[in-house]
């Protein structure tokens, strides 16, 4: 038997791949992982697609050790869907390892994820450095670890990915303090404006220079979809800008190839 971890790609049901696809057909129990990211189409259509009924694995059955579905992968063939790739989430590693440790084989079947679509922007995809994530700010909590990452990145020249904020299922302070039935804040999705805002906030208290008002960046929206867009400008441009509708990524720019410097002047402004 086999726990198959899935990659959906990064639009509708008809991203996954032919592979995928049969792997999907032959097993008994389909999850979808519900956390790191999100696919642009319901559950209920992946279901009309593959014809099978979907299981939402939220972030306390991915956490807490998909106990369920790997004891269910010894008996029968699982899939486990990932929006993207599977092993762009550190999460799912951990999944792995856990599912070797229990004696269940794992095929894994790759596909597309912002890591590698990130090239739809014209920069160099080997030119850039560590991946960073962009919390969202909350009155109380303020953290600023990635800024670090990113100035080692700078310091190399490289560009940085931004990953931006998801919040889905995420329960409330108030019924967490209860510590009885939870309650779920409404889902938050992170756009560039806002990490925009977060980042000169960032640079603002810790006057390092990583950064400025005037540092070349890439808003990244939608990417993979019909409505895709690629917009670039100055990091202080992206404030007062309105890039639409979830999913939003951000790049900020390192030293630029001439090549990679036209690129940035075409997609001003998103022209």
């Amino acid at each position: 038997m086999v726990l198959y971890m899935i990659g959906l790609g990064l639009y509708d049901e008809k991203d996954i791949t032919v592979r995928g696809l049969e792997a999907v057909k032959k097993c008994k129990r389909v999850y979808l992982e519900m956390y790191t990211a999100i696919l642009m189409v319901s559950k209920e259509k992946l279901e009309a697609f593959f014809e099978k009924e979907v299981i939402e694995a939220d972030r306390n059955f991915v956490e807490l050790g998909c106990v369920d579905m790997i004891d269910a992968a010894k008996e029968e063939d699982v899939a486990f869907l990932v929006v993207g790739d599977p092993f762009c989430a550190t999460t799912h590693s951990d999944l792995y390892l856990r599912c070797v440790e229990s004696g269940v084989k794992v095929e894994v079947i790759h596909n597309a994820s912002i890591v590698s679509a990130v090239g739809c922007c014209g920069l160099q995809v080997y030119r850039f450095g560590e991946i960073v994530s962009l919390p969202f700010f909350t009155e109380k909590w303020r953290p600023y670890s990635f800024y670090e990452k990113i100035k080692n990145n700078k310091d190399k020249g490289l560009h940085t990915l931004v990953l931006l904020d998801i919040k889905v299922k995420e329960p409330t302070e108030e019924s967490l303090a209860r510590g009885k039935q939870l309650d779920y804040m409404e889902p938050r999705y992170m756009r560039t404006h806002q990490a925009a805002e977060q980042l000169l906030e960032a640079e603002a208290n810790l006057k390092q220079g990583v950064y400025d008002e005037a540092t070349p960046c890439f808003g990244l929206v939608r990417v993979g979809t019909a409505t895709q867009r690629v917009v670039s400008g100055m990091l202080k441009e992206f404030v007062g800008m309105d890039l639409g509708e979830p999913l939003h990524s951000f790049v900020i720019c390192g030293e630029m190839h001439h090549i990679e410097e036209e690129m940035f002047k075409y997609h001003h402004h998103g022209k």
